[in-house]
């Protein structure tokens, strides 16, 4: 605390403990307040005091700031909650001012009020030379005699005798004096003649009025470079240092807009989870040193005493060189941003448990009975169906927010259709059902990204070979048409009974009796499919008894247009 840095801190520490109540406010502690004060910026203890504003101060670190100066104490003043005895001690130590300020609250008790009548004969006194007057006590006020003739011994300057000082009143008084006649009076006569020439004049040259200086009106705009903040438990915005604080006081990090600022869904997300965010967008309207894009980040707060989340305490920059933090117009892009950032907070856990679960499987770190392997296999099992719903959803955000990238390129069906069966070989064998494929050439080639289709596959089949039973067959075939592989698949008598808008809607919890139904359910699965075949220039239609894909076809320029009807 021997550096302005350092006593900087350690004033904001103390006071941000002992208003929230998190240290006592015992007489070392305001004792160390009142030493750091002369070393702290009125500024700094102005933020400070704004920011417990609202936080129920204990009545000994009200004292600290009503000894302040007046920018200090108002925002104390003005929100504090003391006991009647406890205002009555602060009273006498408040200025004029301070006092006035409580005058105006309409919450203090009768007693408080009553208290601060028996100062007003001090407080409406006109001051001597500036000098102060000295507080009478609360207990015994002053009678009306003594302020009558305290009233009348004061020295009232008026501005009449203030203004003769002034150098531009005493010349123009020096030159009335000179043009004045000799009896001290102006005629009439005069007197117009002489608004008469100065009108004249004026018309006849008029260059040779002031012209106004526009460059001296001309601000150029400020930028705040950075500012933080807090919120509430409601996410709401309630405290700024280092910026305007009209346009963000009352944002909402919950996807909140407000006239004057909109945040994305980054910051939503993170607060539905109570975790941490960092860079999401804000976007601030308007011509203030906040106006334009910004980049925040948040760390969340919990009470000590309950564990119950408290708010948001964050930073806010402008955007690198590199950055952009615009908004989109669209409201679904932010949902999907945050779903993003939730589903990739998710993969690593889960693959963390998937890596431990397949090492304690293979007894890579030793011997481990065959009980707990069967139990690593089972969990293993189960996060690699996480891993693969966690990639769904991903794969669903990525479209609806169109962040999906897809590279261009020539796709063979025959090799990829093998690779996709062989993977869901052991779901078959579960579900004791078989896939056959009937192509029409082991040259049919489909146009787009590699990873997208065959991502598309094996989900649609997944979902199909899941919902088949016993001795059932899931033909696959496929063929050319009009510049389109169209690959027909067949459905399960599971699902047979199902319209196609019913068939989109099964959810995962009609399909979780089913071994190896999809985690997300056969409704999402299809929905996910229909999408992603759209954003590869295909569709996906369902049929009464078949579900038929269509995807661009590659066609080599001597084979032209294929059919195989």
């Amino acid at each position: 605390m021997s550096t302005p840095f350092g006593a900087q801190s350690a004033w904001r520490q103390l006071v941000d403990l002992v208003g929230r109540g998190r240290v006592d406010a015992d007489s070392d502690t305001i004792g160390l307040l009142r030493r750091l004060r002369g070393s702290v910026p009125v500024r700094v203890r102005s933020a400070s005091a704004r920011a417990i504003a609202f936080a129920t101060p204990p009545a000994a670190l009200v004292g600290v700031f009503a000894d302040d100066e007046t920018s200090v104490a108002a925002p104390v003043l003005r929100t504090a909650q003391l006991a009647d005895h406890e205002w009555i001690a602060v009273l006498p130590r408040l200025s004029p001012v301070g006092r006035s300020i409580l005058r105006h609250r309409r919450d203090l008790s009768p007693t408080v009020e009553r208290a601060l009548q028996s100062f007003g004969s001090v407080d409406f006194v006109l001051q001597q030379d500036n000098a102060p007057v000295a507080p009478a006590p609360v207990e015994a006020p002053p009678e009306p005699a003594a302020v009558i003739a305290e009233v009348r011994t004061t020295t009232f300057v008026s501005i009449a005798t203030v203004a003769h000082k002034l150098p531009v009143v005493a010349e123009a008084l020096r030159k009335a004096e000179e043009t004045a006649p000799a009896d001290g009076t102006f005629e009439i006569a005069e007197l117009v003649a002489r608004i008469d020439a100065f009108q004249r004049t004026r018309d006849e040259t008029p260059q040779a009025r002031p012209q106004i200086q526009t460059e001296l009106f001309t601000m150029e705009a400020i930028e705040a470079p950075s500012f933080r903040f807090e919120t509430d438990a409601d996410g709401i915005i309630r405290w700024i240092e280092g910026a305007a604080r009209a346009p963000l006081i009352g944002l909402s990090l919950d996807l909140g807009d407000s006239p004057a600022a909109h945040v994305d869904g980054v910051a939503a997300g993170a607060f539905r989870r109570r975790s941490g965010f960092a860079n999401a967008r804000l976007v601030v309207e308007g011509i203030s040193d906040a106006a334009g894009q910004w980049r925040i980040s948040g760390t969340p707060m919990f009470d000590r005493a309950t564990g119950r989340f408290s708010g948001y305490r964050g930073t806010a920059r402008r955007p690198r060189a590199d950055e952009s933090a615009e908004l989109s117009r669209d409201r679904r892009r932010g949902d999907a941003d945050a779903l993003r950032q939730l589903v990739h907070e998710l993969r690593t856990p889960t693959n963390a448990i998937a890596g431990f679960a397949e090492m304690i499987e293979t007894q890579m770190l030793g011997p481990v009975p065959l009980a707990y392997r069967s139990r690593a296999e089972s969990i293993r099992q189960q996060a690699s169906a996480l891993l693969g719903a966690i990639d769904d959803i991903d794969m669903a955000a990525r479209i609806d927010s169109r962040a999906l990238d897809l590279r261009s390129g020539s796709v063979v069906l025959a090799p990829m259709l093998v690779r996709v069966i062989e993977d869901l070989a052991p779901l078959a064998t579960m579900r004791g059902a078989r896939v056959e494929t009937r192509l029409a050439s082991d040259t049919i080639a489909i146009v787009g990204d590699d990873r997208a289709i065959e991502r598309l596959l094996g989900r649609l089949l997944a979902t199909l070979v899941a919902a088949a039973g016993a001795k059932e067959r899931i033909g696959v075939a496929a063929q050319i048409e009009e510049r389109q592989v169209v690959i027909a698949f067949d459905r399960p008598e599971a699902l047979a009974d199902y319209s196609a808008d019913g068939l989109m809607q099964i959810d995962a919890e009609a399909a979780a009796e089913e071994i190896g139904a999809p985690l997300l359910g056969t409704g999402f699965a299809l929905r996910l499919a229909r999408n992603l075949a759209v954003e590869l220039g295909g569709s996906l239609t369902i049929g009464g008894a078949a579900l038929t894909l269509r995807l661009p076809a590659a066609l080599s320029e001597g084979m032209g247009q294929a059919s195989t009807n």
